[in-house]
């Protein structure tokens, strides 16, 4: 039986969508929402109007064991507390529906994994997929990552679905790092769009972002198709031009002047931090990503922020 552990919005989508498999169980970490969801057959806190099949069973308390895949759909900064406090999940084939680097130790999920339980072999579930889109049974393409081939294809085979198609990856690195910059990436172009600098603006900084992307995952290890597929280019596509997405909407708000609601995890604020540290760790620039920890932090404002990367001296392309 599958497990996934979270109960937010991409947790429940991916249970709605896996429960045309066979039975799933969902673990909410706060009972109350678990009782709700049990009672309303509904996540009506993350994602509502979406009813539960009877396939899902939504449960809290102590994670239970067994030989499924464990799917991790929670915010990245609270993945390694989890994985502390709940030992059963262990036993299981463990798969990172988060994005992101852990802020304490400038790691993505699945190297965060394998640190933390040596004996794992840690898969990773991301690319251009919104929750919602999920649920509702809107086509979907995600990367499926793994470095071991056998438990990849296993994988495969048990989360794709008629309408969610995973395509298979040995690349974890890549993976995760594309998941987890594009927020940061996505913070900056809603950023500009909330200023009114326009279209055009935009797309130069999805590609500039991009670059900055393949300079970090390259020094990191990453394979250069891997930040061209579904994992990188293709989440970046998505999460930068669409207000589904909680990241763009924070860097529109930061934008704007305006408040945003701080119950909304945003990955790429955190993330933004993270991977300054890990660049400049290694001697990379990372313009981008500079302005948008500062912005993030209130070190800046949007129009300096873009008077910084204007004024940066010109270079070939």
């Amino acid at each position: 039986m599958t497990l996934i552990c979270g109960a937010g919005a991409f947790g429940t989508a991916l249970a709605v969508a896996l429960a045309q498999r066979g039975a799933v169980t969902l673990w909410a970490r706060d009972a109350d929402q678990a009782e709700e969801m049990r009672a309303r057959r509904e996540n009506a806190r993350r994602l509502p109007g979406i009813a539960l099949p009877d396939g899902v069973r939504v449960i809290s308390g102590p994670v239970p064991g067994g030989d499924g895949p464990c799917l991790l759909a929670m915010p990245m900064q609270t993945l390694g507390g989890f994985l502390a406090a709940h030992g059963a999940a262990r036993a299981r084939p463990l798969v990172a529906c988060c994005k992101g680097m852990d802020l304490a130790t400038g790691l993505g999920p699945t190297t965060l994994i394998a640190r933390m339980i040596p004996e794992a072999v840690p898969a990773i579930l991301t690319g251009p997929g919104f929750a919602a889109d999920i649920a509702r049974g809107l086509p979907t393409a995600l990367t499926l990552a793994c470095s071991d081939a056998h438990t990849g294809r296993a994988l495969q085979a048990a989360l794709t679905t008629p309408m969610l198609r995973l395509y298979r990856s040995p690349d974890t690195v890549g993976a995760e790092l594309g998941g987890a910059l594009k927020n940061v990436i996505a913070i900056a172009c809603g950023a500009v769009m909330g200023a009114g600098l326009g279209e055009s603006a935009r797309a130069a900084l999805m590609t500039r972002g991009f670059a900055e992307m393949n300079r970090l995952a390259r020094a990191l290890g990453a394979q250069p198709e891997t930040m061209a597929g579904l994992s990188g280019l293709g989440d970046l596509a998505l999460t930068c031009t669409s207000a589904q997405s909680r990241n763009y909407r924070f860097g529109k708000s930061l934008g704007e002047g305006a408040a945003f609601d701080p119950a909304i995890t945003v990955e790429g604020a955190a993330t933004a931090r993270a991977a300054l540290r890990r660049a400049q760790a290694l001697g990379l620039e990372m313009p981008v990503t500079a302005v948008v920890a500062a912005l993030v932090a209130g070190e800046l404002r949007v129009a300096q922020a873009m008077d910084m990367l204007l004024s940066r001296p010109l270079k070939e392309e």
